[in-house]
């Protein structure tokens, strides 16, 4: 059975003030938010539209070109005497084609660009799912531990108020008073930490959401449940497979062999084609009707040097992807053994763990108010208990970021955290 590890403090209010309408939102609901409104996705729907219309432009034909010509014509005999003299125009119309099959490959290259867009974007969209999952939880987490830190520091800071009311009568009571208000002043520090960690939390969620940066947020107390991750050789082969910068690599290790082999096929000039109409009038009239036909003479050997460059960017390519592969199986197999570990020390916990640390710490006060604990047991138990939450949370948070880690590196959909909210 999978253990399910609910947070023993249920929807807890941010510092800033809310209003009653402000219910706590689940954290797949704000995920879910995140992912549809985050305004740094026009960026990457703008990147594909651009792509995909530079494929439209890479199969067209140049544009043909008109030329008009315009001047004076004149004539004259053997004996350099003038015959005529009049006006003389000619219009032609040029247009280049292609050689076979170069459209085609730059059609290819071009798809293979709308691709790596497609491809950025659902990258972008993986990446802002985790991280707005990460910092929902951190952000309850945050929440969790400020509350419980204050409670600590407000218990302390009441016991330090009885025994400055009393008239201390020895140098143990003294010293007892210098200990609390030490912790006290420990705890408060303690908690200013734990507050600002809240606030950094909460605008780093309002900004990915697109609400103002000020806006009210809380987050419904997770139950998380740890589900195990699939065996080591399903990870590494379903990463080669749906890793986003793995497949990256590929789509321009592809994209190089179509440059090459574009880089190839204009070696071969291409052919404009020209009709022309003339006309002169110097005396008699002059009509000329004709095609010219030209191409570059390839005697610079600039075709040449560009297929060497683009067979050289392919093999950058092809080492680039081999780089990228022996790169994500280490990382594949790091966040698969942080992920094992930290689910194994999560299942250690007992559900109840924080609530019987806290019980503990107020039966503690309640009978060091009463003589019967001394100081030193007081102290370690509150400590105890502030220790216990923030080990529990930190241990639940590395074990989501972990998992969460291996399902983007593998682009598996196991789940490996649940979060609902708790009952």
């Amino acid at each position: 059975m999978k253990p399910t590890f609910p947070l023993f403090l249920c929807c807890l209010t941010l510092l800033t003030p809310l209003r009653a309408e402000d219910a706590p939102i689940k954290l797949d609901a704000l995920v879910a938010q995140i992912a549809a409104s985050n305004p740094e996705l026009k960026f990457y729907e703008a990147e594909i539209a651009a792509a995909k219309s530079a494929a439209r432009s890479s199969t067209t034909l140049a544009d043909p070109e008109l030329s008009l010509d315009l001047g004076r014509k004149r004539v004259r005999d053997a004996a350099g005497v003038l015959a005529g003299e009049g006006t003389a125009w000619s219009v032609s119309v040029t247009q280049t084609f292609e050689w076979p099959g170069r459209l085609a490959l730059r059609k290819a290259i071009a798809n293979r660009q709308v691709d790596l867009a497609e491809l950025g974007l659902a990258r972008f969209r993986a990446a802002l799912t985790a991280r707005a999952r990460t910092l929902a939880f951190g952000l309850h987490a945050a929440n969790a531990e400020a509350v419980t830190v204050r409670e600590v520091a407000d218990r302390f800071a009441a016991l330090k108020e009885t025994f400055l009311s009393r008239d201390p009568a020895g140098i143990t009571p003294l010293l007892e008073t210098r200990v609390i208000e030490a912790s006290e002043l420990t705890l408060q520090r303690r908690a200013t930490e734990a507050e600002l960690a809240l606030h950094a939390s909460l605008l780093e969620l309002n900004q990915l959401r697109g609400a103002a940066v000020d806006a009210p947020l809380r987050v419904a107390t997770p139950s998380l449940q740890f589900n195990e991750a699939p065996a080591t050789d399903a990870l590494l082969a379903a990463a080669r497979e749906n890793n986003f910068d793995f497949r990256a690599k590929r789509l321009e290790l592809e994209q190089q062999g179509f440059s090459v082999q574009l880089a190839q096929n204009e070696r071969h000039p291409a052919i404009s084609v020209s009709p022309y109409y003339s006309s002169a009038k110097a005396g008699d009239r002059e009509t000329i009707v004709g095609v010219g036909v030209s191409v570059p003479l390839p005697v610079s050997g600039r075709t040449r040097n560009a297929v060497d460059t683009a067979e050289a960017r392919r093999r950058q390519a092809e080492t680039a992807a081999f780089i990228v592969q022996r790169q994500l199986e280490r990382e594949v197999l790091t966040a698969s053994h942080a992920f094992a570990t930290k689910l194994a020390e999560s299942r250690r916990w007992a559900p109840d763990t924080a609530r019987k640390f806290r019980d503990a710490a107020e039966l503690a006060d309640r009978h060091y108010r009463l003589g019967a604990v001394p100081i030193a047991t007081y102290v370690e138990l509150q400590n105890s208990y502030l220790d216990a939450v923030e080990a529990l949370l930190a241990t639940q948070r590395e074990a989501l970021e972990a998992g969460l880690k291996l399902q983007q590196l593998t682009g598996l959909d196991f789940h490996p955290v649940a979060a609902e909210a708790a009952p």
